[in-house]
């Protein structure tokens, strides 16, 4: 188990949902339950995630991190829809999208490393089949 907060990616995770939320503020209030919702809710799962997952095993902290990953995909998706109509400024879309790409790169270097550690763990970084017995 580990403290979350020691998470580079969390960090940057956790400053992306508080950006969310600012941005959002300014979309159309008919949006409240709709799009804004929905990124504030995917942004935020992000860093809930790995949260959650810290304090798990290392296999299922995998898992978080996987979902934590789609979850920054709906983000990155959900701020593209919200530029393309009209809701968020193109230059604060460039600014968190960068951020946004910049944590899936994280996401993905800290699974790979899970990954690896536990194939290590399992038999010392050798993968190896066994062939089915009939």
């Amino acid at each position: 188990m580990q403290d979350f907060r020691n998470l580079d990616v969390w960090n940057k995770a956790h400053k992306i949902t508080l950006e969310t939320y600012r941005l959002t503020e300014s979309f159309p209030k008919s949006e409240v339950f709709g799009l804004s919702s929905q990124v504030r809710r995917a942004a935020s799962s992000i860093p809930t995630n790995l949260a959650e997952g810290c304090g798990r095993t290392q296999p299922e902290f995998g898992r978080f991190v996987q979902i934590a990953f789609g979850s920054a995909c709906e983000v990155e998706y959900q701020l593209l829809l919200a530029r393309d109509i009209g809701f968020l400024p193109s230059q604060s879309y460039e600014s968190i999208n960068a951020d946004v790409i910049e944590v899936k790169r994280m996401l993905n270097s800290l699974l790979k490393r899970i990954q690896r550690d536990a194939a290590t763990a399992a038999g010392g970084g050798v993968v190896r089949r066994v062939p089915p017995r009939y």
